[in-house]
């Protein structure tokens, strides 16, 4: 027997053997480790009188917040124009907010305010619905909420305008806004979103676009038609804890606008979404401005009604999502123009986009 050609032969074979595993076999791959569920108590009722507000509460019983939102009924009638976004900002335990002092005020909250206001005009039908988007990850375990603060705006018919920045080496997750003070009826927040603390985007004055990835940074934007110097604008910003490796860390920006509200005692929406390569939807933000808030720094329209009504997790549709469902793709931004035409008036909504990924075998 060729014991030579035998060699060869097993040889052979086993080359074949190893090429066949190689093409079985991938190199190291990526799956996104983030889930997220939303979770809402429902409404509560209210304001009730005219210049006051309410506070309402969302809690993540597992997982860690990420973005948050709330959905404002408004009745039929004349006073539909009275119910407007007063703020969304975190708390220790669903009633302490962060006011004092800047800088980072949480770690790992689970507790977030929807706090809704009113004007001159309120109705039996007003209620707030808060929303809190809690997500998981085994890479993001930790988190911090930054707060920065302005007293502004102070004088009439001016938007305040103030941004919280993350700290170096870390992810901005999402944010939130507060106007204070709540009994001043005219006062109201008109804008939260995604930015950027860099020159190219007024070190916060100018929006993430669409397809922007990286944020650091979070807007808040306040209006008042009348003068108040004892009024503040809050931003709060969520980021991941520091010590996390970033390497397989992105998060995308979608960005929506569209024309509307302009005529007096009506509403609008907008509403984007991530798709499935940009990651999951984690946070969310809105507003209502004197539109191209993207390429340049905030503006309002010149009427002193328009408002936010709502900014929500949602399905394409605008539907807000159901307390306990998982992994939405959208956020919709709710508007209204007030009492008065609000001609030049915008509605702008951005989804923020999570990606994690482990490398593993599979």
């Amino acid at each position: 027997m060729n014991t030579g050609l035998l060699r060869r032969f097993a040889t052979g074979r086993t080359l074949a053997l190893g090429a066949v595993l190689a093409l079985a076999v991938p190199a190291t791959a990526y799956a996104n480790t983030v889930g997220v569920t939303v979770k809402t108590p429902g409404a509560t009722t209210g304001p009730g009188s005219a210049d006051s507000e309410i506070s309402t509460h969302a809690d993540c019983s597992s997982g860690l917040i990420s973005g948050v939102g709330l959905d404002q009924a408004i009745g039929t009638g004349a006073s539909v124009n009275g119910n407007h976004v007063n703020g969304t900002s975190p708390s220790s335990d669903g009633t302490t907010e962060y006011t004092g002092s800047t800088g980072v005020v949480g770690t790992d909250v689970t507790h977030w305010l929807g706090i809704g206001g009113s004007g001159g005009q309120v109705n039996a039908s007003f209620s707030t619905t808060p929303y809190a988007v809690c997500f998981t990850s085994s890479l993001i375990n930790r988190t911090q909420v930054v707060m920065n603060k302005a007293n502004t705006p102070t004088a009439g018919a001016t938007a305040g305008l103030v941004t919280a920045t993350c700290p170096a080496n870390t992810r901005l997750l999402g944010g939130g806004a507060r106007t204070t003070p709540g009994i001043t009826g005219s006062l109201k927040t008109i804008a939260s979103f995604p930015t950027f603390n860099n020159s190219a985007h007024g070190f916060g004055a100018k929006a993430a676009a669409d397809g922007e990835t990286n944020p650091d940074s979070w807007s808040a934007v306040g209006w008042d038609s009348g003068a108040n110097g004892a009024n503040y604008t809050y931003a709060y910003a969520i980021c991941s804890a520091g010590g996390i490796d970033l390497k397989h860390v992105a998060t995308t920006v979608r960005y929506k606008e569209v024309d509307g509200p302009n005529t007096a005692s009506t509403g609008t929406t907008a509403t984007t979404g991530c798709s499935r390569a940009d990651g999951q939807l984690v946070s969310g933000g809105a507003a209502i401005s004197g539109g191209n808030v993207t390429t340049t720094d905030f503006g309002k329209a010149t009427s002193g009604g328009p408002h936010l009504n709502g900014s929500f997790p949602s399905d394409a549709a605008g539907t807000p999502f159901a307390d306990g469902s998982s992994n939405p793709s959208y956020w919709t931004a709710s508007t209204h123009s007030g009492g008065s035409p609000s001609q030049g008036s915008y509605s702008d909504v951005w989804a923020l986009c999570l990606d994690v990924q482990h490398g593993h075998k599979k």
